[in-house]
Order: structure tokens, then C-alpha cells, then sequence
């Protein structure tokens, strides 16, 4: 198993490095080992959790211009070339089709219990000082803008809705990143996102005050 994880990193980084929207290496690498940490402490398939951890970034919808599966079909052709029995490859796509964040007002997706330990290490990095930094990155990458205070905040009702939206990258704090905290799965990431909530709320504050003179 420890080769196979290794090989996997190698296969991630090579796929995800050097990426300027904040979807890169970096970012899958910190939700590995976020993830590894949760599942000793929340007892549960380590190998299902790191794999999925470090694949996940392959098969987001940001990657491929909003068409996952052409990321599922690179995950499952590298773990069948790794000879990964079939059970845990259903179990990691299940996984890495499932956890990302679809707008506010969608219905949650059920996930496994490593399910939902790689998506609570995955919407951990999207808070706290990494969370403001990677807004802006994809804020960048994507050609938003910073702030229009004449564009406000939507609470998405589809999936679809939530992809094509193109607003300013401070909406996306209240649009996503404030409502992660009460959307955590585990007790331990529970823990850690109501210390990366408050200081991006400690950030807004200071935002609002600098922009809104």
C-alpha cells in the first residue's frame, strides 16, 4: 500500500503542479495530509482516504472546464494500472465525484465516512489565511474582480448556477467560503474550522472597512 500511495503522489503532482488557480500540487498535498491526520482520529480506511485526498484535484470540475469525467476516467485508468482492487477504486470515485462544494441551496450528497473526511480536509483549505489566498488566486486566473459593491452575494440553487457564476471574489466569501464552517462532517475539522472562520471573518471586517470609506 505505502508504494502504491507514493506512486500516487508522484502521479498527483505531476498532473496538479505549477497550476495558478489554487487548484495545484500545494493545495492537494496540504488536503492529504489534513485528511490523513482526521482519519486516525476519526478511525477509519487511511488507504481509501489518501487516495481519494491526493486524486481529488484530477476530477474537480474546475480542472476540466466543468466536465468531471473526463478526470474520473484519468483516476480509474491509473488505478487499474496499479492493480487497485475494484471495490476501492468504486469507493475513491465515489468519493472524488461527490465532495465538491455544488452552491448553497443543493441537496447534500451522502457520503462514506472517508467520504467525508477527504471533504472536510478539502473545504478546510478553502478556509482561514489559505482560503483568502486561494480566493484570489482563481479570482485572477478567472478574470473576476476583486469588490463591486453594486454586485451582491447569491446563494445558489443549482449546481449549474453555482459554475457559471462569475462574481467579484469577495462575494465568493459569503456565497461559499462562511458556510463551510456549519457544513463540516467530522468533530475534528469542526474543531479547526471555527479558527479559520474567525480570522476570515477578522479579514472582512478589515476589507469592508479599507473599501467602504
Amino acid at each position: 500500500m505505502e508504494k502504491i500511495i507514493k506512486k500516487t503522489k508522484d502521479f498527483a503532482k505531476n498532473k496538479m503542479a505549477g497550476k495558478a488557480s489554487g487548484q495545484d500540487w500545494q493545495h492537494v498535498y496540504r488536503v492529504y495530509k489534513n485528511a490523513t491526520k482526521i482519519a486516525e482520529k476519526e478511525t477509519a480506511n487511511s488507504f481509501i482516504v489518501q487516495l481519494a485526498s491526493l486524486l481529488h484535484g484530477i476530477a474537480d470540475w474546475k480542472v476540466y472546464n466543468g466536465d468531471i469525467k473526463e478526470g474520473l476516467k484519468i483516476i480509474k485508468n491509473f488505478l487499474n494500472e496499479m492493480d487497485v482492487d475494484s471495490d476501492t477504486i468504486n469507493h475513491v470515485i465515489d468519493i472524488v465525484q461527490k465532495i465538491s462544494f455544488k452552491g448553497a441551496q443543493t441537496q447534500k450528497e451522502l457520503l462514506s465516512k472517508e467520504g467525508q473526511i477527504v471533504q472536510d480536509a478539502d473545504r478546510l483549505d478553502a478556509l482561514g489565511a489559505m482560503g483568502i489566498a486561494r480566493t484570489f488566486a482563481y479570482g485572477g486566473y478567472t478574470g473576476r474582480e476583486i469588490y463591486n459593491p453594486e454586485i451582491k452575494p447569491i446563494l445558489h440553487k443549482t449546481f449549474e448556477d453555482y459554475k457559471k457564476n462569475n462574481n467579484p471574489s469577495i462575494n465568493h466569501f459569503y456565497e461559499k467560503l462562511l458556510l463551510l464552517k456549519d457544513l463540516m462532517n467530522t468533530n475534528t475539522a469542526k474543531e479547526i474550522a471555527l479558527q479559520r472562520h474567525a480570522f476570515m471573518e477578522q479579514f472582512l471586517n478589515e476589507f469592508h472597512k479599507e473599501a467602504d470609506l
